[in-house]
């Protein structure tokens, strides 16, 4: 009985919503010049999308409670005691995991894993300050997720903290900025339940896609300089290429939410996840390869 109450709690660690957070994994490799280790980069993705983004997702659920959609669930599961006791299991795999591959990365990664809990835990909940949980969200998930990738595959320190690696890093955190407020747009009311003054909520429907549009194009232009500033046209092309789907199927939402609000509903939002995940995860990949493969 007590293993079927795990596997009924297990779907609230949301496992397969990390694919919606690998491009910034992706990213960060793509950039790296000098050659890196393979093995610490796969550990690095084990550790983050397998054991530590479900124990933020899990810890998040636990002080939610949804009673409506979240990210990955249409329709989440009743929270039980079983799921606490999978986000300690998790968080600690995660951590002694970090510490296989590195103290350093193991250092990053519990402070990444204390700034999460802080962004939903009661006492603190820095979900209910729209500014602040923006702010934290795009650096953390964005530029630090970025640079701790990196140094936990091993890259070295002068790339890391190089002036253009430190740029892109910031398009990352942009990319950040303009997607994470349209996964709060679906939410407004169970939101707004909690007390939780999203930066959505604040903005509303159409005001957040305006904002979305301004965040990312601000990042596709400073990601843009930094190709070309670094002499990389041809991965501007790829990135360019990549995203036009991303561009037609935020194009038609947007005009759809603009005649009818209701359009900024759970399955478009996620539809919209999914493609621009698939889409940039792919585009970093070729030009992990196009930068690595041998000649």
């Amino acid at each position: 009985m007590r293993i079927a109450n795990y596997k009924k709690a297990l779907p609230l660690m949301r496992i397969p919503f990390s694919v919606y957070l690998m491009p910034v994994y992706w990213f960060g490799l793509s950039t790296l010049r000098e050659p890196f280790s393979a093995a610490r980069a796969l550990g690095v993705f084990v550790v983050l999308h397998l054991l530590a983004y479900p124990a933020s997702n899990g810890y998040n659920s636990w002080f939610d409670r949804d009673e409506g959609s979240i990210g990955g669930l249409e329709r989440p599961p009743q929270v039980t005691p079983e799921l606490w006791h999978l986000v300690v299991v998790f968080d600690v795999l995660a951590v002694l995991g970090a510490l296989l591959i590195s103290p350093v990365f193991a250092l990053l990664l519990a402070g990444y894993l204390l700034v999460s809990k802080a962004y939903s835990y009661d006492r603190i909940r820095l979900k209910k300050y729209p500014i602040i949980s923006t702010l934290v969200v795009v650096v953390f998930q964005g530029a630090y997720t970025f640079l701790m990738t990196q140094i936990g595959a091993g890259a070295a320190q002068h790339e890391v903290f190089a002036p253009d690696n430190l740029l892109i890093a910031l398009v990352s955190s942009l990319f950040l900025c303009g997607s994470y407020p349209l996964t709060q747009v679906y939410q407004h009311h169970e939101d707004a339940r909690r007390g939780d003054r999203t930066l959505s909520l604040l903005l509303g429907v159409r005001g957040t896609f305006a904002f979305a549009a301004l965040g990312l194009l601000a990042g596709a232009l400073v990601l843009g300089a930094a190709y070309l500033g670094r002499h990389e046209p041809h991965f501007l092309a790829v990135f360019a290429v990549a995203t036009l789907p991303v561009l037609g199927l935020f194009g038609r939402w947007a005009w759809q939410v603009w005649r009818n609000p209701a359009a900024a509903d759970f399955r478009r939002t996620m539809r919209m996840n999914q493609v621009s995940s698939v889409c940039l995860s792919a585009a970093f990949v070729l030009m992990l390869v196009l930068r690595h493969w041998p000649r």
